[in-house]
């Protein structure tokens, strides 16, 4: 099996983040996308993060009804931060006869180089580029990479908790039971 990983803080998960898995596992060889929840992203600031059982519970709610999509929490059970290459190899490790890929956006592949260990990252494994406005890819550093125009929203998980603190009503950002369960436990506010 083909998995792609979507790794991300998902904090929390909305509407653009379903969107592009969802147009992968449809329009590539990708047959499943696991949603990899990162406790802690070395290139984020941590202080701003929902705990990550709770962005987790989240991820869950959001995908419960797809088959197609699996949330994990590998990366909690790893040495933190969180670095993509040791969840990679740990992966194929414990799961030795799946393929894996790693999605991401051109905006994050252009700073890919700030990566540990991102020249073997682009030797071993595939990678799914979905193109966002204003990072085009010129640079692809030889890596085994496809690029897809997946449909996106200019939304993000900042926005979205900027706008709950502001008291804003989200609802058409998030998934329906996500966003029952932040309004119900007050999240972001």
């Amino acid at each position: 099996m083909h998995i792609g990983l979507y790794f991300g803080s998902f904090n929390p998960i909305h509407i653009g983040h379903l969107i592009v898995a969802n147009h992968i596992v449809e329009n590539t060889e990708i047959d499943k996308v696991w949603f990899v929840v990162s406790p802690h992203n070395p290139l984020k600031e941590e202080h701003t993060l929902l705990n990550e059982y709770d962005r987790l519970h989240l991820v869950e709610l959001a995908i419960r009804d797809n088959v197609k999509f699996r949330a994990s929490n590998v990366e909690f059970h790893l040495p933190k931060p969180s670095y993509t290459i040791d969840t990679l190899t740990y992966l194929c490790e414990k799961f030795p006869l799946e393929q894996f890929s790693v999605i991401l956006g051109s905006d994050s592949f252009q700073n890919i180089h700030r990566w540990k260990n991102y020249e073997q990252l682009l030797k071993q494994y595939p990678l799914i580029v979905y193109r966002r406005p204003g990072f085009a890819i010129s640079e692809t550093h030889q890596a085994n990479l496809t690029q897809v125009d997946a449909p996106l929203l200019d939304i993000s998980a900042t926005f979205i908790r900027s706008q709950i603190k502001e008291r804003k009503n989200v609802r058409y950002l998030l998934p329906e039971p996500v966003f029952q369960y932040v309004v119900d436990n007050r999240y972001y506010q």
